[in-house]
């Protein structure tokens, strides 16, 4: 492979571990000096290596660089290095050197450090999410722009906005104890399924992109449950989730990037073997007596891996999301199980569901009465899909209503 080639993926795996390893060292006043250090790593590894050629050993090579410059950095700045936290283990002997410990474990336990760190409810859930690409995943500005469809500088003002609200409130970067996760694992959860959501959900037409942020989400998420402390029903249950939808990420788009509607998708192209994984860690999370939302969401992607229309399928569904419901009601949710309501006692039973709730701002709500209404009332049909169409405001989802209507209309002339 040719350091072109290595280097990109090299950065999106090495850049992250290294920067959460410094990052824990140095402490959240100190994130920019870390990222430094990192960033110049890599810079040196593009020198070096398109003069030289690859290193036998290129991981090992970015280690031991990163560990050069950080003691040349603390040797040069002993200001900084009197400020650094108390905690810092120097090596034995005379040297007063630092020991930068790059082994498996410590970069583990440092990016679980910094999965609590960022997840702190001082700063927004959308920041938690920008600053968690940013230094749990080493997506650049751009990346992450693109990824919200924002602006380069709304996202650059909130990332550091992040770190400085951080920097203020005092965090340490360590260990979270029983007492921590107890009280913090729930944001962390919230901030992993929003990551996963911004790539699953996400209205950009790039969809490396977006397979680039669920399987970073997925990672995340897989630290946790590699850790007994974190190793929650919780935990496992949205690993669950995740897995389920992710395995019909291959049938939701097609070559131009529009979405694919369940009942059009191609079945041969799920993963199966993501879907085992799905229902062993919905198994693992059902173990004693927790219940979450993450549970009922898991249950109903589970069942959305059986492409065969049956009574059990819908019954099973509807009941989950009733339960849902119960336990966090959301409108989004709601619209949803009118869906389903339908597959189970009838589409006029799921108009009456649907028309109480009234979200008049929402193109999913009239996409969804289109679909109820068509063989009921067609002309009505009609005019939801077209009130959708207006209000939708990404092209894949407009693409989507213009299919519906198309079909609407070739069937009912």
């Amino acid at each position: 492979m040719q350091p072109k080639e290595l280097l990109p993926h090299l950065f999106r795996t090495e850049y992250r571990k290294i920067t959460a390893v410094l990052c824990r060292l140095f402490g959240i006043e100190h994130i920019e000096i870390a990222e430094d250090i990192v960033s110049d790593t890599f810079l040196s590894a593009t020198e070096n290596w398109s003069l030289k050629g690859l290193p036998d050993n290129p991981t090992a090579w970015l280690y031991t660089v990163a560990k050069n410059k950080t003691k040349n950095y603390l040797k040069r700045d002993t200001i900084f290095k009197q400020k650094l936290s108390p905690e810092i283990i120097y090596t034995s002997g005379s040297t007063g050197e630092i020991e930068i410990d790059l082994s498996t474990k410590n970069i583990a336990d440092s990016q679980l450090a910094m999965i609590f760190t960022v997840c702190n409810p001082v700063i927004s859930g959308e920041s938690q999410v920008a600053l968690a690409l940013n230094l749990l995943c080493g997506f650049g500005i751009q990346e992450i722009t693109d990824a919200f469809l924002a602006n380069k500088e709304v996202i650059y003002k909130r990332i550091n906005r992040a770190k400085e609200k951080l920097k203020e409130a005092g965090i340490q970067i360590k260990q979270p104890t029983l007492n921590e996760i107890g009280n913090r694992l729930e944001t962390v959860l919230t901030t992993i399924y929003l990551l996963f959501s911004e790539g699953y959900y996400s209205v950009s037409q790039n969809i490396t992109l977006r397979q680039d942020l669920c399987t970073e989400a997925m990672r995340l998420n897989y630290l946790l449950i590699e850790n007994s402390a974190t190793n929650t029903p919780a935990v496992n249950a949205l690993f669950a989730l995740m897995c389920f939808h992710a395995s019909r990420f291959r049938a939701r788009t097609n070559d131009n990037g529009t979405m694919i509607i369940y009942e059009d998708q191609d079945e041969s192209l799920w993963d199966r073997d993501l879907i085992d994984k799905g229902i062993h860690y919905l198994n693992q999370a059902s173990t004693g007596t927790t219940l979450t939302k993450y549970h009922l969401e898991a249950g109903i992607a589970y069942w959305h891996t059986i492409k065969e229309n049956t009574a059990a399928k819908w019954e099973n569904i509807l009941q989950l999301y009733n339960n849902l419901l119960i336990m966090e009601y959301s409108p989004i949710a709601a619209l949803n199980r009118t869906f389903a309501l339908a597959k189970t006692n009838g589409k006029p039973a799921a108009i009456a569901e649907a028309e109480k709730l009234n979200l008049i701002n929402n193109h999913f709500y009239y996409s969804l009465l289109g679909n109820l209404y068509t063989d009921v009332d067609n002309k009505k049909a009609l005019q939801h899909y077209e009130t959708a169409l207006k209000l939708a405001a990404s092209a894949n989802d407009k693409a989507m209503i213009a299919i519906n209507i198309d079909r609407l209309k070739q069937h009912h002339n």
